[in-house]
């Protein structure tokens, strides 16, 4: 995974999750969500539940004051283990589900889930691996879209000595093929000085 797919799937985390009213609600299995063994359709009940203080009460999270704007934050009702790891906090952003760990330097957990460094720096680790690309119809309009499920870990200047492990769920529209339209002269080599009238 590139450094700029990384930073592009770390933004993709910071958008609006989509939120489908008609979706029934079921419990959340937290745990299975933050260590990527859910799809994007669990995923789409996390939305409901978080943008409701009664219904996120009712699965067992309480919601904290926002400290960071990008991300809500809730404290589990009881502990879980994510990871191999204790987690009494987790974070949701768009389409990310995190739990926040105790863990001053995510390097060690990266290696053992042989995740890929997209920044490494003394102010900012990031890296993360998809573990799901899929083609997949959205049922109601018949679109062509991909299934992306990708496990990461991160730091964050709002949260000193934690680390920030879970998963983005997101679909995305196909890459478009980088073709030329018909009759289109091709782009100039670079370095190459294309030929100019009256030379």
């Amino acid at each position: 995974m590139t450094p700029l797919r990384l930073a592009c799937l770390g933004l993709l985390g910071l958008l609006p999750a989509p939120a489908f009213a008609d979706a029934p609600a079921r419990p959340l299995d937290l745990t299975a969500l933050i260590e990527c063994r859910q799809s994007v359709g669990d995923y789409d009940a996390v939305a409901p539940v978080v943008a409701d203080p009664l219904k996120a009460v009712a699965n067992g999270l309480q919601p904290l004051p926002q400290i960071n704007p990008f991300m809500t934050e809730f404290r589990l009702a009881a502990p879980i283990t994510v990871f191999g790891e204790r987690a009494e906090y987790i974070t949701v952003a768009g389409a990310s589900i995190m739990a926040i760990l105790d863990l001053a330097d995510p390097r060690p957990l990266a290696k053992r889930l042989a995740l890929e460094d997209g920044v490494d720096t003394p102010e900012k680790f990031m890296a993360g691996r998809e573990l799901v690309s899929r083609d997949v119809t959205d049922p109601r309009t018949g679109e062509a879209l991909i299934e992306s499920v990708i496990l990461s870990l991160s730091t964050v200047k709002t949260h000193p000595g934690k680390t920030l492990a879970g998963c983005t769920y997101s679909l995305d529209l196909p890459p478009e093929e980088d073709t030329p339209p018909p009759g289109a002269a091709p782009a100039p080599l670079p370095g190459v000085n294309p030929p100019s009238a009256g030379r």
